[in-house]
Protein backbone atom coordinates (compact mmCIF):
# COMPACT_ATOMS: atom_id res chain seq x y z
CA UNK A 1 0.00 0.00 0.00
CA UNK A 2 2.75 2.46 0.96
CA UNK A 3 4.67 1.64 -2.20
CA UNK A 4 1.58 2.40 -4.28
CA UNK A 5 1.16 5.74 -2.51
CA UNK A 6 4.86 6.55 -2.96
CA UNK A 7 4.64 5.76 -6.68
CA UNK A 8 1.50 7.84 -6.97
CA UNK A 9 3.32 10.93 -5.69
CA UNK A 10 6.30 10.47 -8.00
CA UNK A 11 5.23 12.15 -11.22
CA UNK A 12 8.22 11.28 -13.43
CA UNK A 13 8.89 7.56 -13.10
CA UNK A 14 11.45 7.32 -15.88
CA UNK A 15 14.88 6.16 -14.85
CA UNK A 16 17.85 8.36 -15.61
CA UNK A 17 20.64 6.90 -17.75
CA UNK A 18 23.18 8.42 -15.35
CA UNK A 19 21.48 8.95 -11.98
CA UNK A 20 24.59 10.48 -10.40
CA UNK A 21 24.78 13.15 -13.10
CA UNK A 22 21.11 13.96 -12.56
CA UNK A 23 21.64 14.03 -8.80
CA UNK A 24 24.59 16.38 -9.27
CA UNK A 25 22.55 18.60 -11.58
CA UNK A 26 19.33 18.96 -9.58
CA UNK A 27 19.94 17.33 -6.18
CA UNK A 28 16.70 15.36 -6.18
CA UNK A 29 16.78 12.37 -3.86
CA UNK A 30 15.00 10.12 -6.36
CA UNK A 31 18.17 10.03 -8.47
CA UNK A 32 20.25 9.08 -5.46
CA UNK A 33 17.69 6.38 -4.60
CA UNK A 34 17.90 5.10 -8.19
CA UNK A 35 21.70 4.93 -7.97
CA UNK A 36 21.52 3.09 -4.64
CA UNK A 37 18.95 0.64 -6.00
CA UNK A 38 21.02 0.03 -9.15
CA UNK A 39 24.52 -0.21 -7.71
CA UNK A 40 24.43 -1.01 -3.99
CA UNK A 41 24.06 -4.82 -4.31
CA UNK A 42 27.11 -5.05 -6.61
CA UNK A 43 29.03 -2.60 -4.43
CA UNK A 44 28.30 -4.59 -1.29
CA UNK A 45 29.29 -7.86 -2.96
CA UNK A 46 32.58 -6.35 -4.15
CA UNK A 47 33.35 -4.98 -0.70
CA UNK A 48 32.57 -8.37 0.85
CA UNK A 49 35.17 -9.95 -1.43
CA UNK A 50 37.72 -7.45 -0.14
CA UNK A 51 36.76 -7.40 3.56
CA UNK A 52 34.29 -8.81 6.07
CA UNK A 53 30.51 -8.18 5.83
CA UNK A 54 30.45 -5.69 8.71
CA UNK A 55 33.20 -3.57 7.17
CA UNK A 56 31.48 -3.87 3.78
CA UNK A 57 28.27 -2.40 5.23
CA UNK A 58 30.17 0.45 6.87
CA UNK A 59 32.05 1.26 3.67
CA UNK A 60 28.82 1.16 1.65
CA UNK A 61 27.32 3.76 3.98
CA UNK A 62 30.47 5.89 3.87
CA UNK A 63 30.47 5.69 0.09
CA UNK A 64 26.90 6.91 -0.29
CA UNK A 65 27.49 9.67 2.28
CA UNK A 66 30.56 10.80 0.34
CA UNK A 67 28.53 10.85 -2.88
CA UNK A 68 25.88 13.03 -1.23
CA UNK A 69 28.41 15.37 0.39
CA UNK A 70 30.56 15.75 -2.73
CA UNK A 71 28.04 15.41 -5.51
CA UNK A 72 29.42 18.48 -7.29
CA UNK A 73 32.69 16.60 -8.00
CA UNK A 74 31.07 13.87 -10.09
CA UNK A 75 32.13 13.89 -13.73
CA UNK A 76 29.98 12.04 -16.22
CA UNK A 77 32.96 11.02 -18.40
CA UNK A 78 33.12 7.66 -16.58
CA UNK A 79 30.36 5.24 -15.74
CA UNK A 80 28.51 5.90 -12.49
CA UNK A 81 29.31 2.38 -11.28
CA UNK A 82 33.06 2.90 -11.78
CA UNK A 83 32.89 6.22 -9.91
CA UNK A 84 31.02 4.64 -7.00
CA UNK A 85 33.45 1.72 -6.82
CA UNK A 86 36.43 4.08 -6.86
CA UNK A 87 35.03 6.01 -3.89
CA UNK A 88 34.30 2.75 -2.09
CA UNK A 89 37.78 1.39 -2.81
CA UNK A 90 39.40 4.54 -1.46
CA UNK A 91 37.21 4.41 1.66
CA UNK A 92 38.11 0.73 2.13
CA UNK A 93 41.83 1.51 1.84
CA UNK A 94 41.42 4.29 4.40
CA UNK A 95 39.65 1.85 6.73
CA UNK A 96 42.39 -0.76 6.29
CA UNK A 97 45.04 1.84 7.02
CA UNK A 98 43.15 2.87 10.12
CA UNK A 99 43.06 -0.78 11.22
CA UNK A 100 46.72 -1.29 10.17
CA UNK A 101 45.87 -4.02 7.67
CA UNK A 102 46.13 -2.37 4.26
CA UNK A 103 47.90 -5.36 2.72
CA UNK A 104 45.27 -7.88 3.70
CA UNK A 105 46.25 -11.27 4.95
CA UNK A 106 43.92 -13.70 3.22
CA UNK A 107 43.30 -15.46 6.56
CA UNK A 108 41.88 -12.28 8.12
CA UNK A 109 39.31 -11.43 5.47
CA UNK A 110 36.07 -13.23 4.83
CA UNK A 111 34.23 -13.47 1.55
CA UNK A 112 30.48 -13.25 1.30
CA UNK A 113 29.04 -16.26 -0.44
CA UNK A 114 25.60 -16.64 -1.85
CA UNK A 115 23.57 -19.77 -1.29
CA UNK A 116 23.96 -22.13 -4.22
CA UNK A 117 21.10 -23.98 -5.85
CA UNK A 118 22.78 -27.32 -5.28
CA UNK A 119 25.53 -28.75 -3.12
CA UNK A 120 27.76 -29.19 -6.16
CA UNK A 121 27.40 -25.55 -7.24
CA UNK A 122 27.97 -24.43 -3.67
CA UNK A 123 31.13 -26.55 -3.38
CA UNK A 124 32.47 -25.22 -6.70
CA UNK A 125 31.69 -21.64 -5.72
CA UNK A 126 33.27 -22.14 -2.32
CA UNK A 127 36.45 -23.53 -3.90
CA UNK A 128 36.61 -20.62 -6.31
CA UNK A 129 35.99 -18.04 -3.59
CA UNK A 130 38.62 -19.63 -1.36
CA UNK A 131 41.09 -19.61 -4.25
CA UNK A 132 40.34 -15.94 -4.97
CA UNK A 133 40.64 -15.20 -1.26
CA UNK A 134 44.14 -16.68 -1.26
CA UNK A 135 45.37 -14.32 -4.00
CA UNK A 136 47.52 -11.29 -3.16
CA UNK A 137 45.42 -8.18 -2.49
CA UNK A 138 46.07 -6.38 -5.81
CA UNK A 139 45.34 -9.50 -7.85
CA UNK A 140 42.23 -10.31 -5.81
CA UNK A 141 41.00 -6.75 -6.29
CA UNK A 142 41.51 -6.86 -10.07
CA UNK A 143 39.76 -10.24 -10.41
CA UNK A 144 36.82 -9.15 -8.25
CA UNK A 145 36.37 -5.96 -10.25
CA UNK A 146 36.48 -7.92 -13.50
CA UNK A 147 33.90 -10.33 -12.10
CA UNK A 148 31.72 -7.29 -11.32
CA UNK A 149 31.75 -6.53 -15.06
CA UNK A 150 34.29 -3.72 -15.29
CA UNK A 151 36.52 -3.34 -18.35
CA UNK A 152 40.31 -3.11 -18.10
CA UNK A 153 40.13 0.64 -18.56
CA UNK A 154 37.55 0.99 -15.78
CA UNK A 155 39.55 -1.23 -13.42
CA UNK A 156 42.58 0.95 -14.12
CA UNK A 157 40.54 4.06 -13.29
CA UNK A 158 39.13 2.57 -10.10
CA UNK A 159 42.49 1.30 -8.84
CA UNK A 160 44.51 4.27 -10.16
CA UNK A 161 46.83 1.83 -11.93
CA UNK A 162 48.16 1.63 -15.45
CA UNK A 163 46.00 -0.58 -17.74
CA UNK A 164 49.06 -2.73 -18.48
CA UNK A 165 49.55 -3.25 -14.75
CA UNK A 166 45.93 -4.35 -14.46
CA UNK A 167 46.43 -6.81 -17.32
CA UNK A 168 49.48 -8.24 -15.58
CA UNK A 169 47.64 -8.57 -12.27
CA UNK A 170 44.78 -10.37 -13.99
CA UNK A 171 47.12 -12.66 -15.91
CA UNK A 172 49.02 -13.65 -12.75
CA UNK A 173 45.78 -14.08 -10.82
CA UNK A 174 44.32 -16.35 -13.49
CA UNK A 175 47.52 -18.40 -13.59
CA UNK A 176 47.45 -18.81 -9.82
CA UNK A 177 43.74 -19.69 -9.85
CA UNK A 178 44.31 -22.33 -12.51
CA UNK A 179 47.17 -23.73 -10.47
CA UNK A 180 45.20 -23.73 -7.19
CA UNK A 181 42.00 -25.12 -8.69
CA UNK A 182 43.94 -27.68 -10.72
CA UNK A 183 45.43 -29.03 -7.50
CA UNK A 184 41.95 -29.58 -6.09
CA UNK A 185 40.94 -32.06 -8.79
Amino acid sequence: MLLAIKNWFIQDKTEAHDPLDEFKRCGENRYLEQAIDNFNPDLYHYLCTQSDPETAEDICQKTWLAIVEKRQYYQSNSTPKAYIFKIARNALIDEFRKQNKYICDSNETDICTQDGDSNFNYACNEQLYNAIKALPHTQKEAVCLQLEGFSLKQIAQITAANPETVKTRLRYAKQQLKHMLGELK
